[in-house]
């Protein structure tokens, strides 16, 4: 019965091939066999691998089916053991778990630690928001913000960054040319709602923005305001990262001042950076200040990264060590953390590099 079911949703799709490439359906068909012969015939495969049979098909396919197809379809699918009782297997929402790892993994962060817990487990327990979440990181680079990035793909979802639900965008990798902005407008438009139409939860990160252009950033603002949907598609349980250095040096100033001023780092508070790094922002060159993402009042929250100290750089040492299951002592992290560029270099107060660099550094020091 399961066996002709499926036969007959196969043909379906082939009487739509006047609407629909003819390679899509012929990807729609191996994917779909792929996994029944991995998963119910039990075949010699791995059916997560990254091969591109393995992969569910993509907007080719999709964008021409009314949302309730398909939602039969998603139904069907997860008939075959893809989903589970709280929705879609892919989709963890692990909030206990990113509370820990932002207390245990994230240092010298104590207001990105409070700011994105808040925002991400405000955003799970409200299905019904009226937009997708934005966050916008801050900071100098090797502060953590593409680490807290990973965190929030790791406990979110089953695969963490590898999920077919979450897409990473490097301004200058994939959008490097200015003259073909264009392109790169309709590209970015179509993996967005591709990856919405598939996956119930999205995550987009966008590393290195302030290298965005403008244009390309305001082609995709729709898919963040305040709308029930665009072209027929809900964005809105969609969560947006953007990660870029600007604002870096209003942050530094403000922990500088807190410093000379005899005040804990863990003082600072949103209320002292907030307003200046938003202002900064929208001051600042590039994508960011033009773009009606700005203007437009959509981005959530501004999370600011401080900049690291001496004890950070050692904590950060003591766990690069502990993942590659080397104990160590004191005094190795004073030496790794001593080999680091530091400003004001008298003080050695922030470190200049962050923990970005760590894994690589204790090379020079194993025995």
């Amino acid at each position: 019965m399961f066996v002709r079911w499926f036969v007959l949703l196969l043909w379906t799709l082939s009487a739509e091939a006047d609407f629909f490439q003819f390679d899509s359906i012929s990807n729609v068909s191996t994917y779909y066999f792929n996994y029944i012969y991995c998963n119910i015939w039990e075949g010699e495969c791995q059916p997560h691998q990254d091969d591109a049979t393995q992969q569910v098909p993509t907007r080719d396919l999709w964008a021409g089916f009314p949302q309730d197809y398909i939602s039969l379809l998603h139904q069907w699918y997860c008939s075959l053991g893809q989903c589970c009782e709280s929705g879609d297997c892919r989709i963890t929402n692990n909030v206990t778990g990113l509370a820990r790892d932002l207390q245990t993994k994230l240092h010298g962060q104590h207001l990105a630690q409070s700011v994105v817990l808040k925002a991400i487990q405000g955003f799970i327990n409200n299905p019904e928001s009226n937009k997708p979440l934005t966050l916008s990181f801050h900071g100098w680079s090797g502060t953590g913000k593409n680490f807290v990035a990973r965190i929030i793909a790791d406990n979110l979802y089953r695969d963490g960054v590898k999920s077919e639900c979450v897409r990473l965008f490097i301004a200058p990798f994939h959008f490097p040319h200015a003259r073909l902005v264009d392109t790169y407008k309709g590209q970015l438009r179509e993996a967005i709602r591709d990856m919405v139409l598939r996956c119930p939860q999205t995550l987009f990160i966008f590393d290195e923005a302030e290298k965005l252009h403008p244009g390309l950033i305001d082609a995709i603002k729709p898919y963040m305001d305040h709308y029930d949907n665009v072209d027929g598609v809900n964005y809105r349980r969609a969560i947006f990262l953007f990660l870029s250095n600007i604002g870096g040096a209003a942050i530094n100033d403000v922990a500088l001042d807190f410093w000379h001023s005899g005040q804990n780092r863990e003082d600072i508070g949103m209320e002292d950076l907030e307003h200046r790094l938003q202002a900064e922002t929208m001051e600042s060159q590039g994508g960011f200040a033009q773009s009606e993402l700005m203007s437009g009042h959509l981005i959530d929250f501004f999370v600011p990264f401080l900049p690291l100290e001496y004890r950070h750089i050692k904590l950060c040492a003591r766990d690069a060590y502990a993942a590659r299951g080397l104990e160590t002592d004191e005094a190795t992290l004073d030496e790794v953390a001593k080999a680091m560029l530091y400003v004001p270099k008298e003080e050695r107060l922030f470190s200049a590099q962050g923990c970005k660099s760590i894994p690589q550094r204790i090379n020079f020091f194993l025995p």
